[in-house]
């Protein structure tokens, strides 16, 4: 019925405004990941959603940065790239989650390595199949799968039969980039609990460096937390006790864009490396424990390979080399790569060219690094961020 205004006259009632509908998001809050992880990780989480790390709040005299206002500032303006570290952790965490729940004895490494590089690159969305496409995000280096007393820098190339035994000690060590920013992370996986304590060793040790660095902090302090965590454990194997050493020789490092290993190091035995730790600076805090001599050198054949930066333009006479050198530049710039990712961007027969450019200083080789024959080792590894305000270890969550 019409309704009546106050002189009289009959008006029609006003009609109720609708209300705007409201864009639907591309983000589906409610959607699980796949598995294997398939989904990538921004269409189930907006950029304002992916997790923080663990925020550790500095002591000392470093206490008033949480709340001073110059500091807070600080942070704030570095967002952007905070949200890349944060997108490459969640990825991090998805993949090594289901790694970690899949792996079984009996599996090719070749078979593990795929599963883990597949996810990674599914979940930033970025594939590495167009030119260019790897450096937008994808894998921040091969996925390491070393194998007891080789501790590092192992991956499969073609052809590799290598099986996961029941009796093996693995550290899966892999990176996930966005925009070069680099989350490096790494954990050990064991099927025999006689191996819980050399594990629990290398664990205790990178949480003892993870909660020892912080801004102006020596290397040389860090290194003796680590030390001293790591060197508390020992392992009976065969009935015969086994102190856990650290590997002197390894080390934790800090981390550039597009660059894995940046200009310094960090020690994980005492020593005299006064360095300090700066605020702004990136680390990768890793560990590695070991039955035998704890010292590895070279062994074994070759899989990891960079571009160096800032090469000088040496003239390359084998023509294979120039055409992999500009492969390398295009697609993988200073990130790590193996051969496993030439073979799969089509190239073939390029060894003569790959050990031209090594051999000419343009492309470091990066063999596996083994300590004795029937020793074991394990590495765990986290990312710290020295941010202005507190210390967020990026790659921190729930699995350790």
């Amino acid at each position: 019925m019409p309704e009546e205004a106050d002189n009289g006259i009959a008006v029609k009632p006003r009609k109720k405004k609708k209300k705007p509908k409201k864009k639907k998001s591309s983000v589906n809050r409610g959607a699980k990941q796949s598995s294997p992880p398939r989904i990538p990780v921004a269409s189930l989480l907006s950029s304002d959603q992916f997790p923080v790390g663990e925020e550790v709040e500095y002591l000392g005299e470093n206490a008033f940065r949480t709340t001073n206002e110059e500091k807070r500032h600080l942070d704030r303006m570095n967002n952007d790239f905070l949200e890349e570290y944060r997108h490459g952790a969640e990825v991090h965490r998805q993949v090594r989650q289901w790694a970690q729940k899949n792996v079984k004895p009996g599996q090719s490494l070749t078979e593990i390595a795929e599963g883990i590089e597949n996810g990674v690159r599914a979940l930033t969305g970025h594939q590495g199949l167009e030119e260019g496409d790897d450096l937008k995000g994808g894998m921040g280096f091969p996925t390491g799968l070393s194998l007891n007393h080789c501790a590092a820098h192992f991956t499969p190339n073609a052809g590799n039969k290598t099986v996961l035994h029941k009796e093996d000690v693995m550290k899966i060590d892999f990176g996930v980039h966005i925009n070069g920013r680099i989350v490096d992370s790494a954990f050990t996986m064991a099927f025999d609990p006689i191996y819980d304590n050399l594990l629990a060793a290398a664990k205790d040790a990178t949480n003892a460096g993870v909660r020892e660095a912080g801004i102006d902090v020596r290397m040389s302090d860090i290194g003796a937390a680590i030390q001293e965590a790591m060197e508390s454990y020992e392992v009976e194997l065969g009935g015969q006790s086994f102190p856990v050493k650290c590997i002197r020789n390894l080390n934790g490092h800090d981390i550039i864009q597009y660059s894995i290993h940046g200009r310094k190091s960090v020690p994980i035995v005492k020593g005299r490396d006064q360095t300090k730790i700066e605020e702004g600076e990136t680390f990768a805090i890793e560990t590695f424990g070991s039955t035998g001599k704890g010292y590895v050198w070279d062994d074994m054949e070759t899989s990891h390979y960079a571009k160096k930066a800032d090469t000088p333009n040496i003239p390359l006479r084998i023509s294979s080399a120039r055409t992999l050198l500009s492969s390398i530049s295009k697609n993988f710039g200073t990130l790590p790569f193996c051969r496993r990712y030439l073979d799969r961007l089509g190239h073939e027969k390029y060894l003569l060219g790959l050990n031209n450019l090594v051999s000419s200083g343009i492309v470091e080789a990066y063999p596996p690094l083994c300590d004795v024959k029937g020793s074991h080792t394990a590495q765990f590894e986290h990312k710290i961020l020295l941010r202005p305000t507190v210390k967020e270890v990026i790659s921190r969550r729930d699995d350790y």
